[in-house]
Order: C-alpha cells, then sequence, then structure tokens
C-alpha cells in the first residue's frame, strides 16, 4: 500500500496528522506493507524570512483578528498538539519560507532520509524555535538523519530539486488539493485534514481489504485464468 503525503513543514495540522497517521499505523496490523511518500506543499511561497515578528503576527494579519485572538488560536492548536505527544512552543516558532526544506526534503527522499527529516524539521520548528530557512539548521538537521554532509551543502546552496518541489505542487493543484495536510492512499482514496487516530486506521484497513480482494490473474498452459474472491462468495 502507497500512501502519499502532501504536506508542509510550518503546517501545525501536518505534524499533528502525521503523529495521529503514525499512530493509526501502529496499530494497523499490516504496516510493515505500507510505503509512506512526503510531497512538498508550501501554504505560503510568498513568506519572506523575517517578515513577521512571530507566528501570532503572522496569523493575526493572515486571518485579519487581533493580535490576543491569534494567540489564543495559536495556543489551541498547542493543546491539540499536546493531547497526540507533541510539544508546540508557539511564542517561539519563527515564520518563514520553506522552499529550501522542501528541495532538502527532496533529496532526503532520493536518498531514502525523507521521513526522517520530515520529522527533525517540524521539531526544529514548532518544538526547539529554529529558523528552517537557515542552511546552518538545515545542514545540522540533516546531518542528525544521516545525510552527508557536503552533498547537503551542494543541494542548498544551488537551484537542485526546485524542479521536482515544483512537480508535486503542480500535481496537488491537479489533484484538487486546497489545505494540507492531505493524504491520498494507493493513488485513489484521498483524506484531508488532521484527522483522528481512528479515521486513518479505518481508511488503512478498507484500502488493506480491498487489495486483497484484487483480482490475481495467473497464466496456466498460455491460458489466463482470473480468480476474484468477495466476502463469502467466488
Amino acid at each position: 500500500m502507497k500512501v502519499e503525503i502532501w504536506s508542509d513543514v510550518v503546517c501545525p495540522f501536518c505534524y499533528i496528522g502525521k503523529r495521529r497517521f503514525e499512530k493509526a499505523l501502529d496499530q494497523f496490523e499490516q504496516s510493515d506493507e505500507v510505503e509512506v511518500l512526503f510531497k512538498s506543499y508550501q501554504l505560503d511561497p510568498t513568506v519572506k524570512k523575517g517578515q513577521y515578528d512571530d507566528i501570532h503576527s503572522m496569523l493575526a494579519q493572515k486571518y485579519q483578528v487581533p493580535y490576543e485572538k491569534a494567540q489564543e488560536m495559536n495556543q489551541q492548536m498547542a493543546n491539540q498538539a499536546k493531547e497526540i505527544g507533541l510539544d508546540f512552543d508557539v511564542d517561539s516558532i519563527i515564520p518563514t519560507n520553506t522552499q529550501d526544506c522542501h528541495r532538502l526534503s527532496q533529496f532526503a527522499k532520493q536518498e531514502g532520509k525523507l521521513y526522517e527529516l520530515m520529522e527533525v524539521l517540524m521539531k526544529a520548528y514548532f518544538t526547539e524555535g529554529q529558523d528552517v530557512s537557515d542552511f546552518d539548521v538545515l545542514v545540522e538537521r540533516a546531518s542528525q538523519v544521516g545525510l552527508d554532509f557536503d552533498e547537503v551543502q551542494n543541494v542548498l546552496n544551488s537551484k537542485a530539486y526546485l524542479s521536482n518541489v515544483r512537480r508535486d505542487q503542480q500535481e496537488a493543484a491537479q489533484i484538487g488539493v486546497q489545505g494540507v495536510p492531505f493524504f491520498v492512499f494507493n493513488e485513489k482514496y484521498a483524506v484531508s485534514g488532521a484527522q483522528p487516530v481512528e479515521s486513518f486506521l479505518e481508511v488503512l484497513n478498507k484500502v488493506h481489504k480491498e487489495e486483497q480482494n484484487k483480482p490475481q490473474v495467473q497464466m496456466l498452459n498460455n491460458q489466463t485464468k482470473t480468480e476474484y474472491c468477495d466476502g463469502d462468495s467466488c
């Protein structure tokens, strides 16, 4: 089973949704058969480094609400994160552009370290108050997951993998993604948002059951035989 997740490093519900999905996987008996692949998506590609004083000012401007209301909204989000075992330090979050994060994630995908990198980048942003557009931060986090220092430097100091990032974002537009996280199971079933653990588990079981009931094609003496069983009848 393949699960594609359109996500942004600076999206709080992407981190919450990631953790809820992981908890569902822990309860899914066939979890070793699931391939998880993150796809690049930028919530706001126009955000510039240093554009906002903090996450509260960004939210206040985005939704045209008072600063105090934005603080309240962010704390509510942090409370949701805490319920799933995540520690958000909302006062320390540094809003910034994530294009380089996504370019680095595309490189990590090539090296088989994508899942690990997304985890440490999200933690750096939401828990550790790190500027995830800073190359030193990105290099350090990439080293944490075993990516080669020199190769990471080369990626960051170029435009490498930018076309991959744009391709993922174009694909998101084509399939109607309007917000993240956005989960696609086996290129067929879509789940939008940080759904409850039970909802993810239900979809995993549904897709697995469908996979088990697929027609099985075997070649017998140059003949094609199709066997299809569904429920208690064949």
